[in-house]
């Protein structure tokens, strides 16, 4: 009776509830739908966590036991309702190695989540879990801090993603892939590649690239372990503004597919190869530049203002006789009224006259 009623006391085993915990696989895999928080005593032994498909809706400052999983190297997160990840969720894995929290709603990823120090992750997979600004935005402060020095590989994908912040990767020096495709990226102009000189892999295929300026080229050719560039299904459009990107492809060897990148706009380039294009098929004779043109149309605003204005002046010239004579008259007109106004002020000023006048035998 005693040992039943030790046993009623002890909280359930999670291995025997919610989890299934294989020693020899030393895997443990959490899919309860009713999961809210991270299961209490896990066994120590566990090297990869899957913790998905559940209710879990944020991980506060230890979430995961002090020391009590001194050999957890992988943990999956995905398909959950996570939106929040607070400091000191993830300090207290010393092995952590691979991070996914990919397809769930993250609002805040606090810059201190992996604690004060520098972490040993080297894998983040976020796919589909930065659609709300806010969790880019504090994902940006967390790459840009320093804690992730160790990471080598870092994948974004479909997450909608317009414009990346300046200096977004500076701070990730071990970084060897990034993955940044499906997602809506109109341009790199503010984006810095320099200091990844261990990348060796970037994607960014299934975009909405238009162009590769110089600066970005230049950058991808300073890279000495870069190896692997996917730019497919991007909307190339085929202007004089392309010839840089043109020569590069023909010359690199970088570019994965590069036979298959095709013009998407104007419509007479539709469909055209990129390899395939010379200045002949472009047209770039004047180059255009919008800013050049902007000042051509203030000058030649100014000449025909200058224009009317001279013409005035010319106008006033040959007329000066009539318009001295005008201006002759509406001064003698003035004065002539003047005098009236003064004629009648002295009448009504004079007691005398004004009885005068006021007299109708007078």
């Amino acid at each position: 009776l005693l040992l039943g009623c030790v046993r009623a006391q002890q909280p359930p085993d999670p291995c025997q509830t919610l989890c299934r915990c294989p020693e020899a696989a030393e895997t443990v895999k959490c899919g309860d739908w009713n999961l809210t928080a991270v299961p209490a005593d896990l066994p120590p032994f566990i090297r990869t966590l899957f913790i998905t498909g559940s209710r879990l809706a944020r991980l506060p400052a230890g979430a995961f036991p002090a020391r009590r999983l001194p050999l957890l190297s992988t943990l999956n997160l995905s398909h959950n309702h996570l939106r929040t990840v607070e400091a000191g969720a993830l300090a207290s894995l010393p092995a952590l190695r691979r991070l996914d929290l990919s397809d769930n709603p993250l609002v805040s990823i606090s810059p201190l989540a992996f604690g004060e120090g520098i972490s040993p992750l080297e894998e983040l997979v976020l796919r589909g879990s930065l659609r709300d600004q806010g969790g880019f935005l504090s994902l940006a402060a967390l790459l840009q801090s320093g804690t992730l020095r160790n990471l080598s590989r870092l994948e974004l994908a479909d997450n909608g993603l317009l414009l990346l912040p300046a200096g977004i990767f500076a701070s990730l020096p071990a970084l060897r892939q990034l993955d940044l495709s499906n997602n809506s990226l109109v341009g790199l102009r503010n984006v810095s590649f320099q200091g990844l000189g261990q990348l060796q892999s970037l994607d960014l295929s299934g975009n909405s690239l238009g162009v590769l300026r110089n600066a970005t080229l230049a950058q991808f050719r300073s890279l000495p372990a870069l190896r692997r560039i996917a730019l497919g299904h991007n909307t190339w459009v085929c202007d004089c503004a392309v010839e840089d990107l043109v020569a590069w492809l023909k010359e690199s060897d970088q570019v994965e597919g590069k036979e298959a990148l095709t013009c998407a706009y104007p419509e007479k380039m539709l469909g055209k190869a990129l390899l395939k294009i010379d200045s002949s098929d472009l047209d770039c004779s004047v180059p255009v530049d919008l800013p050049s043109q902007l000042q051509t149309s203030y000058v030649f605003l100014g000449i025909v203002l200058a224009l009317i204005g001279a013409i005035f002046l010319l106008v006033l010239y040959l007329n000066r006789k009539g318009i001295k004579k005008w201006m002759h008259n509406i001064r003698d007109a003035c004065r002539d009224h003047m005098e009236g106004y003064h004629y009648r002020y002295e009448i009504n000023a004079d007691p005398r006259l004004t009885n005068l006048s006021s007299n109708s035998d007078v």
